[in-house]
């Protein structure tokens, strides 16, 4: 889940010489920062560095960076931002609709790279008193508003139950959930639900999980309830 204690910015740029420019302009204003290794592939590495916000260039390796966000915003919201040489108005038109949230040509003035980062960190996470509909979790993404969960590329449709299960055990990540806080978050009176039937939807929920490829994801704590370590 995102925190408001260090942003994590991940930097799609394959000059290396600009890329180590803006980690260190950004870590001395109190960023954590990742730079992007592996061009063939930004998604996967998108969701292991889970970051706050996505500087993103266009020209690079493989695939233009358009392309991979729109590959991202089909499973996050996270924040993306352009920065690219190419300052045409149809660029800037295509990074806009193709999932960006602000466009930033070079060459640039750091001040201005550190003020837009600051402004849309503070319109997504700082001024917005929605909660997240996206949750992460070991690079598995589920999107509550779609009820579908993406690992490893795959993607699943989620019933009603299984969408309430996972949403319950990610956001308590690491601490046991009752079988009893379970049954209530499902059904609002578990008095007269039998307890098979809960077991049942869980089972459900690995199931899927397996489909896409994630063992062992939620482990049972026997006379306790589930957890997701």
């Amino acid at each position: 889940m995102i925190t408001k204690e260090r942003y994590r910015i991940y930097v799609v740029e394959d000059d290396g010489m600009l890329a180590d420019e803006i980690c260190r302009l950004l870590m001395k204003w109190g960023y954590e920062v990742q730079i992007a290794e592996m061009f063939d592939n930004i998604l996967d590495e998108f969701l292991t560095v889970q970051p706050h916000v996505v500087l993103m260039d266009v020209n690079i390796p493989s695939f233009d960076g358009f392309y991979w966000c729109k590959k991202i915003r089909d499973i996050s919201a996270v924040p993306i931002i352009y920065i690219s040489s190419r300052d045409s108005s149809m660029d800037v038109i295509m990074g806009m609709n193709n999932g960006g949230d602000d466009y930033l040509t070079k060459p640039f003035d750091n001040a201005v790279l550190v003020a837009k980062l600051q402004a849309v960190i503070r319109r997504t996470y700082e001024y917005s008193f929605q909660e997240s509909h996206v949750l992460c979790c070991r690079r598995l993404t589920v999107n509550l508003e779609e009820a579908t969960a993406v690992y490893d590329n795959k993607k699943c449709e989620l019933t009603r139950n299984e969408l309430k299960i996972l949403r319950l055990l990610m956001e308590n990540q690491g601490k046991i959930v009752t079988r009893k806080a379970l049954m209530r978050s499902l059904w609002d009176d578990e008095i007269y639900v039998n307890e098979n039937t809960l077991t049942v939807n869980v089972n459900r929920v690995r199931l899927k999980l397996e489909e896409l490829g994630l063992q062992s994801f939620i482990t049972t704590k026997k006379g306790m309830g589930y957890v997701i370590l």
